[in-house]
């Protein structure tokens, strides 16, 4: 008896405790979500301004390819063909 009264004693300040924070938790949950997507905003104008900047980086990137084949490379290609190399 004196365990059941003392759980329904603290059951009841629990319950009163979670509905008054419920009542903040509805506005704290708005702000966050406001500021959550004013974020994802803000992320989607930058990745907007910035992807050309991306592309065009890649594409420089591309055009600096090397069309000279590396003497090492000569060299075992013609040792595995027998090639005798004059140089």
């Amino acid at each position: 008896e004196l365990i059941d009264g003392y759980r329904g004693e603290k059951q009841e300040e629990f319950n009163n405790m979670a509905l008054s924070k419920g009542g903040s938790e509805g506005s704290a949950s708005a702000k966050l979500q406001a500021e959550t997507n004013a974020e994802i905003s803000q992320m989607q104008a930058r990745f907007q301004s910035n992807a050309q900047k991306a592309v065009d980086v890649l594409l420089s990137k591309c055009c600096e390819v090397s069309l000279e084949v590396p003497t090492a490379r000569v060299r075992s290609t013609q040792k595995e063909y027998g090639v005798v190399s004059v140089m």
